[in-house]
Parts: C-alpha cells; sequence; structure tokens
C-alpha cells in the first residue's frame, strides 16, 4: 500500500526544528512519505552542525530560493522569514501538514503579520479550533493565544454554542467519545456568581448543546482547579478550556513529551510538536532531545 503524503515545515532553523527532521526521518517514512519544505543545503548544513548523516533526498526536498544563515539560539528575521515561507508553502503542497515550532518573536521580526500557525490557518481557511493532547488526554481551547484580560469578553453564550457545536461536528461526531469536560472560567467556576458571572454562560451553553444532541455529551463547568485530579482523567479523555494555561499547564506537566498540537475544522488536517523551539537546547551536543511528540503528530495526520 503506498504510504500517504505528509508535508513538512521546517520550522524556526535556529532551534530544534531540524535536528527533528533529521533524527526521525528513518522512522517517519515507516509511517508516511514525507516531504520537507526546506533547502536541502539547510539540512547539510544543520547535520554539519550537529553531527549528524543527513538521511534525507534532495528530491525530498523543496528549495525556497531565499536565504538563510543557521544561528543556534537566535531570535532574527532571517529565520522567521524562513520558517513562515517554508510553512506558507507547505500549504499549497498538500492536505496533511506536519509542522516544526516557530518562534513568533521571529515571526514578528520578519514582520510576519500573524501570531502563530494557528492565527495563519484561519486567515486562510477560517475559523479552527486549537487541541493539544495525546491519547491519554487532550485538551480544546475556547482562546488561545490572546491575552488573558480579554478572554472574560469572549465567554458570551452564543459563542460558546457556536464553538460546542463546531467542536462536537469537526471532531466528536462519529468518535467513540461518551463525555467531555468542559472547564468554568472562574475559580471554583464562579461558585453561583459569587466569584464571576461568566460561568452562567458555559452552563446555558452546554445545557443547550445536550438538549440539542438529546444525550449527555458536555459535562460542566467544572472547577478548573479540580478538573484534572485522576479520576477526573480515569473518567474523561477530553476536557474544553476557556483560556490557554488551564488547560495546558496540567498536560505539559503530565504528558509533554507525547502531545501534539491539531486545528481542527480545517479542510486540511495539520497537526504539530506541542513545543517550542528549545533554544536553550539547539544544536547543543547529548541534548536527549525527544521525538515522541513529532512522531505522534504523524500518526494522527495518516489515522
Amino acid at each position: 500500500m503506498q504510504k500517504q503524503k505528509v508535508v513538512v515545515s521546517i520550522g524556526d532553523i535556529n532551534g530544534v526544528g531540524p535536528q527533528i527532521a533529521l533524527e526521525s526521518h528513518p522512522k517517519l517514512s515507516e509511517i508516511c512519505s514525507p516531504f520537507y519544505v526546506c533547502d536541502h543545503a539547510l539540512l547539510e548544513e544543520a547535520s554539519r552542525l550537529l553531527g549528524l548523516k543527513n538521511p534525507i533526498l534532495k528530491s525530498h526536498c523543496l528549495s525556497l530560493n531565499m536565504p538563510f544563515n543557521i544561528t543556534p539560539g537566535t531570535i532574527d528575521s532571517l529565520s522567521g522569514a524562513y520558517s513562515f515561507t517554508s510553512f506558507k508553502k507547505a500549504l499549497e503542497l498538500g492536505d496533511k501538514i506536519l509542522t516544526l515550532p516557530i518562534h513568533k518573536k521571529a515571526w514578528q521580526l520578519a514582520r510576519v503579520p500573524y501570531a502563530g500557525h494557528t492565527e495563519y490557518l484561519r486567515e486562510v481557511f477560517g475559523d479552527g479550533i486549537m487541541m493539544l493532547g495525546c491519547k491519554e488526554m487532550f485538551v480544546a481551547l475556547f482562546s488561545d493565544h490572546i491575552p488573558l484580560k480579554e478572554v472574560s469578553s469572549l465567554i458570551t453564550l452564543e459563542g460558546l454554542k457556536d464553538f460546542l457545536l463546531r467542536f462536537y461536528k469537526d471532531y466528536l461526531e462519529g468518535r467513540d467519545i461518551k463525555e467531555v469536560c468542559v472547564l468554568g472560567f472562574n475559580p471554583h467556576a464562579g461558585d453561583d456568581g459569587v466569584l464571576g458571572n461568566e460561568d452562567f454562560a458555559i452552563k446555558d451553553a452546554i445545557t443547550f448543546m445536550n438538549e440539542t444532541l438529546g444525550r449527555k455529551q458536555f459535562v460542566g463547568p467544572y472547577p478548573p482547579d479540580a478538573a484534572f485530579i485522576p479520576n477526573n482523567r480515569a473518567r474523561f479523555s477530553h476536557f474544553i478550556s476557556m483560556y490557554h494555561d488551564a488547560g495546558l499547564i496540567p498536560l505539559k506537566a503530565l504528558y509533554f513529551d507525547e502531545s501534539i498540537n491539531v486545528t481542527l475544522g480545517l479542510p486540511i488536517k495539520r497537526a504539530s510538536v506541542d513545543h517550542g523551539v528549545a533554544f536553550d537546547i539547539a544544536y547543543k551536543p547529548n541534548n536527549n532531545l525527544s521525538t515522541k511528540s513529532y512522531i505522534n503528530a504523524a500518526k494522527f495526520l495518516v489515522e
């Protein structure tokens, strides 16, 4: 059987992306047929700096015809422009996109007007849902890369109903996922309005969705500080968090190496590692770099 094509965007070349691509290529090739959106000469240079043999053929790479200069652990506009162009071009080459980590500040220095992969995907394809995790636990985000002070104003009944409906249609429908735990926003999920009113909207949206579906698909709002205790993790495999850190702190504390980042609701499949550029260890010897997240992301794309 012919393996499915997966297009790989290289990420920030001053970070660990090139090392992950090089070290993982043999295993990745067992899962899919990878195609790399970066210059073969860049991988040759990365291999030299890392003391590795380059296993990726030139025919499996796309030259971007733009300057690059690997300066390990450095935030600069050159790497930002290169990583954005790699990602943008990858979207033109296939429907299964595997992204290596970028640096948001490098994009900004390169005058890229997007905070990250997800924001650009929304510009191209419309609204998508960010979900991170692994087979043990996934966390979908109602809001993601925005300042915390702006989250409260987004928590409206109509906005939540729309999100839950999209999450159901884009991901839950057809899957054997009996219940999803929806986190509250305020401490203790508001304590019946004593600590804030946002959780009333969350509760009403959950009620609306369950009545629409004719079953108890969504549970909550559940106090975030107790949502991830062992008993709940045994009951729920999927959680919805109102904002970035409430859901991702416990996820990364428990499953940092295994977790992936996916964008739901797009006409393509996109998955990424669930970690950053790791400038502190990039191109350093014996850095014990884990490639579990990268391989898990590829498996998600071809499942």
